[in-house]
């Protein structure tokens, strides 16, 4: 088995794509706007690839609520964004969460890729903007333990992100590649929600994704996703994260130039999984190409993650 997660084209699942998944066996599979167009249409591209990688094969989405929706309207409820629950009863935040969770779940979508453990800061991009519930570290991982329980009520698995910090980025990651100047004193406030996550919620319970940053009080020439330091210093370590670490996207602008092995320099550095979106069938082909094997350390986490999801699981008419 591959250690990657992979996109697909389109509403179907393409002979050409199939045969790939077959030869390479990939983790599993993220879903996109492209590939979504009613409930059924879904749960039979769900199906579809299981068919392929297997019954326990994760299936990702981005389903944050807001401007980060892949399930949307009609068909789907219209969930508003986190910043919304800023200052509110956390049991709102896990009700809204379970809903969300629910709805994902019942098309095959197991793996729920929220919530956004990133400060809300004054003066950076605004790729995180109202994604993030506060620019109060406490508040955030307030909020963020909510989530997290009420994904995992839905059978969800949640992905908290971006570890460890996408706040300060002046600039978008899907472009190009932020760099951030903090100190690691100033960066504390950056790790504390994941670190209070992750003890509050059990990490092993957990994936979390990186950011595409380069932090330059930790490492002046990798971002942390490529960055053995970071990841096992700080993610692994002062941040104390045991669960799946799962790349964001490696076709993503901030990756240019970083390597010419992304796959190999981010499982080197780390990562448990890799993360490929775009859906192109000749570059997902080449990125499997030169994917390591999925690590048996990263395949303990990801049975513990589904384990974890499993048990806390609560009946449908429990989450209403």
């Amino acid at each position: 088995m591959k250690a990657a997660i992979i996109g697909v084209a389109g509403t179907a699942l393409t002979p050409e794509e199939a045969a790939l998944l077959r030869r390479h066996r990939p983790v599993g599979a993220i879903l996109f706007r492209r590939n979504v167009d009613t409930p059924a249409q879904v749960a039979a591209l769900a199906a579809a690839i299981r068919e392929e990688l297997g019954a326990e094969a994760p299936i990702l989405v981005d389903q944050e609520g807001g401007r980060v929706a892949r399930l949307r309207p009609p068909h789907w409820t219209g969930f508003p964004p986190p910043s919304s629950f800023e200052g509110g009863p956390a049991a709102a935040a896990e009700a809204n969460a379970a809903l969300l969770g629910a709805e994902c779940d019942s098309v095959g979508l197991d793996v729920v890729c929220a919530p956004l453990l990133d400060l809300r800061l004054p003066g950076a991009h605004d790729v995180i903007g109202d994604r993030a519930f506060s620019a109060d570290p406490a508040e955030v991982a307030r909020l963020g333990a909510a989530w997290v329980r009420g994904l995992q009520s839905a059978g969800c698995i949640p992905v908290i992100k971006h570890i460890p910090g996408h706040g300060r980025a002046l600039v978008d990651s899907h472009e190009s590649l932020p760099r951030v100047e903090a100190s690691a004193a100033e960066l504390a406030a950056d790790l504390a929600p994941f670190r209070d996550v992750a003890a509050m919620c059990g990490s092993a319970s957990l994936w979390a994704m990186t950011a595409h940053i380069l932090y330059a009080a930790w490492d002046g020439l990798r971002p942390a996703t490529l960055s053995p330091t970071i990841i096992g210093d700080v993610i692994r370590g002062e941040i104390g994260f045991d669960g799946v670490l799962v790349s964001d996207d490696l076709a993503m602008g901030a990756m240019q130039g970083q390597s010419n092995d992304l796959a190999g320099a981010a499982i080197g550095a780390g990562c448990d999984v890799l993360l490929h979106c775009t859906g192109v069938l000749a570059e997902t082909a080449a990125l499997l190409a030169t994917c390591p094997a999925l690590p048996d350390s990263a395949g303990r986490r990801l049975d513990a993650a589904r384990r974890a999801a499993l048990q806390a699981r609560r009946p449908v008419a429990a989450l209403a």
